[in-house]
């Protein structure tokens, strides 16, 4: 008996993340981010896929938003000592998006305009000025309830693995923002 295939990849996986936490965190925010940026692309109008882009995409990912994921979660569960209260819930998720929400956000969007897409500081900089307030301003509409689901019922293990997931509409969003902002500063 073969079994199911998609069990067997599940309990593999979860083994992994097991095994080599931070590893399969990494590996999996890239893989996510690289899915994201595909879409996105698709999306955006993009005809060819652009494979620099989408490995500059996949390197953010594995290098920054898994690893940052990991350790954060585990600093956050050792600050709050692990508990699921709704009260340590809401504090958790404020302290997410006060602290890592807008150091995220500027990131990806530096990252995003001067390596990605190789543009100038100046253009970067003014992109930031004009579109990072409302990027902000979104995320703290979008990621809360996430947040909150994340810290009271996902396992502390999972939580960069669901975190990805849902990162996985939010980098569509600021793929097309980012692209769209430059877009307009290239043409004024």
């Amino acid at each position: 008996m073969t079994g199911n295939p998609a069990k067997k990849g599940l309990d593999g996986y979860m083994k992994q993340l097991q095994q080599h936490p931070l590893r399969t965190k990494a590996i999996t925010a890239g893989v996510i981010t690289a899915i994201s940026d595909i879409v996105s692309q698709k999306l955006s109008g993009i005809q060819k896929i652009q494979i620099r882009r989408l490995l500059l995409k996949v390197l953010f990912g594995c290098a920054y938003l898994g690893p940052f994921g990991h350790f954060f979660h585990m600093l956050l569960d050792k600050i709050f000592k692990g508990k699921k209260d709704p009260k340590t819930v809401a504090k958790k998720v404020v302290f997410e998006q006060l602290t890592s929400s807008p150091i995220n956000n500027i990131l990806f969007m530096v990252y995003y305009g001067c390596v990605v897409e190789g543009r100038p500081w100046s253009q970067v900089k003014r992109k930031l000025k004009t579109d990072y307030p409302s990027v902000q301003l979104t995320a703290w509409t979008f990621w809360p309830v996430f947040g909150w689901i994340n810290y009271q019922y996902v396992p502390l293990h999972l939580r960069v693995v669901f975190q990805s997931m849902i990162g996985f509409c939010w980098g569509i969003f600021l793929n097309l923002r980012a692209r769209t902002a430059l877009q307009t500063i290239k043409s004024s």
